[in-house]
C-alpha cells in the first residue's frame, strides 16, 4: 500500500503527459485562447484533423470548412482584423500550402497577426521530391513575420506559444508553423506552454518612446500653425483611437488617414479630412501638401499615399511614430523619429501635455482650419445621379445610411475606393486589402468577422470582377449559415484597369471587359442556397439594400451600375497630391478654372493653394 502525500510536498512543476504532436498541438491552440479555425485538409495533415475531430466533439475548437485554402487564410485575416486577435487557418502540404500564399502575403503587407498551420511531408521524405512536398518554408520566408518547421513533437507547445506571441507583439504579422505527417503522429512527453510563460530574449519590441524625442515631438507642435496628423493602420493595431482623438482635439489639427487607418478617428468629426492619397480627399491631399508639420502616426508612407514624394509635405517638418524601426525614415527621413508603440508613445506626448496643462482649444490653427474648410466646400466628393442607371457612389451612400454601424470589407478597384471615401464607421470595422491590393479578398474576409462576431452585421462590397476570384466562399457561407451580406458593384468591367486604361493608356481596353461571360450572380448565389436579389432600376436600391440586411442568412445583392463611372479625384502617377484630376470646376466668373501661376517655376496652381507643390514657393 502506498501511502498518500501530503499536497504541500507535492513538486510544483507539470507532470508530462504522453501525447501525440498533433494533440499537443490542439491543446496549446486552445490555449491561446483559440476558438475557430479556418481550413481545408488533407493528406499530409490528416493527423492534426484527427486530432480536431476530436477538438470539436469536445466542443473545445470549431473549424470552418472554405471550399479553397486562399479563403482560409483571408476568412484568418478577417478574423484578426476585426477583433485583434490573432487568426488561424490550417492547410495541407504541396498545393494547398502554396494556395495559402497569397493570403500570407496580404496579411503580411498589412501586418495583420496570423498563425498559419501547414501539414508537410513525413519527416524522411523532406527534399526527395515526395507526393505534395513544396517547401512552403522557403517559399514564404519573404511573407512571413517568423516561421517554425516543427523536427519534434515535443518542441511542438513551445513553438505554438513563440507563434502567438510574436504574430500578436511588437509589429504584428503572420507566422508560419510547417509540421511533418509523422510530427503529427509522434508520441512525446507534452507539457503544455501558457501564454504568459513565453520567453524569447532576443526579441523585445520597443514599447516606450524616448523622452527626449517626445519633448522634441512637443516643441514641434507647440511652434506648428498648420500641423496634421497623419494616421495609418498601426493606430489600428494599437488600439490609439482614444490618444489620435484627443490629441488631435488638444491641438485643434486635422486629422487625414490612409487605407488602413480608416476608422481609427471618428470621420464625422469637424476635424476629420477623410483618407489622403491617389483616390484621397482633394481637401486632404490639399492639407498634406501645404501642412507645416505632419504627425505620422502608425503609418509607411506609401507610394499610393505621397504621389511624387519629393513634393510630400515639401514644406513640413515630419514627426514619424512606429513600432516597427525599419519603417521609420525608410521612405522619409522625419526630423522626430519615435519608435514605439502608438498607443504608449501618443499616451507620453498627451501625459507632457496634460502636466503643462496646454489649452484645449487652441486658436493658433483657427486660420488653418478655415482654409480646410473652404477646400471642403470647393472640392467636395461628389455623388452623381443619373435618370437611367445606378451611379455606383449612390450605392455605399446608401449601404451607409442603412447599416452606419456594420463591419464593411471590401475587395480591390474601384468600388473599394468608393467605399473608403463614402463609408464611415468606427475601428476596425473597416476590413480592405491595402498593401498587396487582393481581388478575391473580401467575401471571406467577411466571413471571417461574422464567425468571430455572430451578433454584429458584416457587409462585402465587391465587384463583379473581384467576387469571381473567390465565388466559391458562397458555398462555406451556406453550409454554417454565416450570414454574410454582399453587395456586388457590377460594372461589367475590371473598374480601376478600365479606368487606367482610358485614362492613361489611349482608351486601349486591353482585355479588361467582362462581358459577354459574366454569369448571373442572382442564379449562382441560388445554386449555392444563398439568397440572390438583382438590381437594375435606382428606384430599386433602397428596398434591395433594406430586405438584405432584414433577411436572416447570407444574401447576394448584384447591383448593375453605370459602366463608364470613374472614380474621382485621383493622383495620377508621378504627380503630387495637390495635382488631382476629376475635381469639381471651381470657377471664375468668365467660368474658367480659377489659377494662380508660380512666381518662381511658373506652374499653374488652384487659387486655394498657398504654396506651389512643385517647388514650395508661397504663391
Amino acid at each position: 500500500m502506498v501511502s498518500s502525500i501530503p499536497k504541500t510536498t507535492l513538486p510544483l512543476t507539470i507532470l508530462p503527459q504522453r501525447q501525440t504532436g498533433a494533440y499537443a498541438l490542439m491543446d496549446s491552440l486552445k490555449r491561446h485562447g483559440v476558438k475557430h479555425i479556418f481550413g481545408y485538409p488533407g493528406g499530409a495533415i490528416l493527423p492534426i484533423y484527427d486530432e480536431l475531430y476530436r477538438s470539436e466533439a469536445r466542443g473545445d475548437i470549431q473549424h470552418i470548412l472554405v471550399r479553397h485554402e486562399q479563403g482560409a487564410a483571408h476568412a484568418a485575416d478577417g478574423y484578426a482584423r476585426a477583433t485583434g486577435k490573432v487568426g488561424v487557418c490550417f492547410g495541407t502540404s504541396g498545393p494547398g500550402a502554396t494556395n495559402l500564399v497569397t493570403g500570407i502575403a496580404t496579411a503580411h503587407m498589412d501586418s495583420i497577426p496570423l498563425v498559419i498551420i501547414t501539414g508537410q511531408v513525413s519527416r524522411p521524405a523532406i527534399g526527395s521530391d515526395a507526393f505534395q512536398e513544396t517547401d512552403i518554408f522557403g517559399i514564404t520566408l519573404p511573407i512571413v513575420k517568423h516561421s517554425y518547421v516543427v523536427r519534434n513533437a515535443s518542441d511542438m507547445a513551445q513553438i505554438v506559444a513563440e507563434a502567438f506571441h510574436i504574430a500578436s507583439t511588437g509589429r504584428p504579422g503572420p507566422v508560419l508553423i510547417d509540421i511533418p505527417k509523422d510530427v503529427g503522429l509522434e508520441v512525446c512527453d507534452y507539457i503544455p506552454v501558457e501564454p504568459g510563460d513565453v520567453k524569447l530574449p532576443g526579441y523585445r519590441p520597443t514599447v516606450k518612446g524616448n523622452p527626449r524625442q517626445i519633448n522634441a515631438a512637443l516643441q514641434l507642435l507647440d511652434a506648428a500653425e498648420r500641423p496634421l496628423l497623419y494616421v495609418g493602420g498601426g493606430a489600428i493595431a494599437a488600439n490609439a483611437h482614444a490618444q489620435v482623438h484627443e490629441l488631435a482635439e488638444r491641438f485643434q489639427m486635422p486629422v487625414t488617414t490612409t487605407l488602413m487607418g480608416l476608422g481609427a478617428f471618428d470621420e464625422h468629426h469637424p476635424l476629420s479630412l477623410g483618407m489622403l492619397g491617389m483616390h484621397g480627399t482633394a481637401y486632404a491631399n490639399f492639407a498634406v501638401t501645404e501642412c507645416d508639420l505632419l504627425i505620422a502616426v502608425g503609418a509607411r508612407f506609401d507610394d499610393r499615399v505621397t504621389g511624387k514624394l519629393e513634393e510630400f509635405a515639401r514644406n513640413a517638418k515630419v514627426i514619424h511614430i512606429d513600432i516597427d524601426p525599419a519603417e521609420v525614415g525608410k521612405v522619409r527621413g522625419p526630423d522626430v523619429p519615435i519608435v514605439g508603440d502608438v498607443r504608449q508613445v501618443l499616451e507620453q506626448i498627451l501625459q507632457r501635455v496634460r502636466e503643462i496643462d496646454y489649452p484645449t482649444n487652441s486658436t493658433r490653427t483657427k486660420a488653418w482650419l478655415d482654409r480646410i474648410n473652404r477646400w471642403r466646400e470647393d472640392y467636395p466628393l461628389m455623388v452623381p445621379s443619373y435618370p437611367d442607371s445606378i451611379a455606383p457612389q449612390q450605392v455605399i451612400v446608401e449601404l451607409d445610411r442603412q447599416a452606419p454601424k456594420a463591419y464593411y470589407t471590401t475587395d480591390v478597384g474601384q468600388h473599394q475606393m468608393w467605399a473608403a471615401q463614402f463609408l464611415k464607421n468606427g475601428p476596425r470595422r473597416w476590413i480592405s486589402s491595402a498593401g498587396l491590393g487582393t481581388m478575391g479578398f473580401g467575401m471571406p474576409a467577411a466571413m471571417g468577422a461574422k464567425v468571430a462576431l455572430p451578433e454584429e452585421q458584416v457587409i462585402c462590397v465587391s465587384g463583379d470582377a473581384s467576387f469571381q476570384m473567390n465565388s466559391q466562399e458562397l458555398a462555406t457561407l451556406a453550409q454554417y449559415n454565416i450570414q454574410v451580406k454582399t453587395v456586388i458593384i457590377n460594372n461589367g468591367w475590371q473598374g480601376m484597369v478600365r479606368q487606367w486604361q482610358q485614362t492613361f493608356y489611349g482608351e486601349r481596353y486591353s482585355s479588361s471587359n467582362m462581358q459577354p461571360g459574366m454569369p448571373n450572380f442572382e442564379l449562382l448565389a441560388q445554386a449555392y442556397g444563398v439568397k440572390g436579389i438583382t438590381v437594375t432600376d435606382p428606384a430599386q436600391l433602397s428596398d434591395a439594400i433594406a430586405q438584405m440586411l432584414a433577411h436572416d442568412g447570407p444574401v447576394l445583392v448584384d447591383v448593375h451600375v453605370r459602366r463608364e463611372e470613374n472614380c474621382y479625384p485621383m493622383v495620377a502617377p508621378g504627380k503630387s497630391n495637390a495635382q488631382m484630376i476629376g475635381l469639381p470646376e471651381r470657377q471664375t466668373g468668365n467660368g474658367e478654372i480659377a489659377q494662380v501661376q508660380c512666381s518662381n517655376c511658373g506652374a499653374d496652381n488652384p487659387q486655394t493653394n498657398t504654396f506651389c507643390p512643385h517647388c514650395g514657393t508661397k504663391l
